[in-house]
């Protein structure tokens, strides 16, 4: 993805983007995105974009395995997160049925930070919410306050966050509404998608808010609107 088309992305919210691909694709029916309600650790921050790293994680018994062997599934999870060129964005899924161990927090958003990644997307629980590392937001599933048993069960596999499917190296733009895996083949048309479905929404926004809108002013822009988005 060029420089030119993420910095339009940075600008532009979720549902946005949500619109514009269908605009892509010529048709509705997108369905890469997530379900329910997220928690946005900095709803001021805007959209992140950025190619996920994933993880799976579980809090709520101790894990079985020998010590050692999480040790080093540890490593290898800082090893994948740190990876990567271009803007990355940790995306983890908690397996337990109900989160419990908060996971992000000061010192997680610190580290991922410091690897260079945009932020993070988690049906987990995130804390610290005072002190975590400015410019790194977390979406969530809820807040808590301790880390429980968390651990991390495996690195580098597909997860799935609020219904949502991420392959290690997907597309996704994300802010407190929700998230989205762009679809590949969209890419080279996402940016044109864009501006057709602003100009088109335009037509409608800018006839509402002039004086003197009535349906009839209403039923002359929609036609306008409807012929500019096909």
């Amino acid at each position: 993805m060029d420089e030119t088309l993420l910095d339009l992305l940075r600008q532009v919210d979720t549902p946005t983007v949500c619109n514009a691909i269908e605009v892509a694709q010529g048709r509705r029916g997108f369905d890469a995105f997530t379900r329910g309600t997220v928690l946005a650790s900095a709803p001021e921050a805007g959209a992140i974009v950025g190619q996920a790293r994933t993880a799976r994680i579980a809090a709520t018994r101790p894990p079985e395995e020998p010590a050692e062997v999480i040790r080093a599934r540890r490593m290898d999870y800082y090893r994948h997160m740190a990876d990567g060129t271009g803007p990355t964005l940790a995306v983890v899924e908690d397996a337990d049925d109900r989160p419990v161990g908060a996971y992000w927090g000061e010192v997680n958003t610190t580290i991922h930070k410091g690897f260079g990644m945009v932020g993070a997307l988690t049906n987990g629980v995130m804390r610290d919410l005072g002190d975590m590392a400015p410019g790194f937001p977390v979406l969530a599933g809820s807040i808590g306050p301790s880390h429980a048993f968390v651990h991390v069960l495996e690195v580098a596999q597909p997860v799935t966050v609020f219904g949502l499917r991420v392959a290690p190296e997907d597309w996704v733009h994300a802010d407190r509404h929700g998230a989205l895996v762009i679809p590949p083949e969209v890419i080279p048309h996402l940016g044109e998608a864009i501006g057709r479905m602003q100009a088109a929404e335009a037509i409608v926004l800018e006839a509402a808010r002039a004086p003197g809108f009535d349906f009839a002013a209403f039923e002359e822009a929609w036609a306008r609107f409807e012929a500019a988005r096909v």
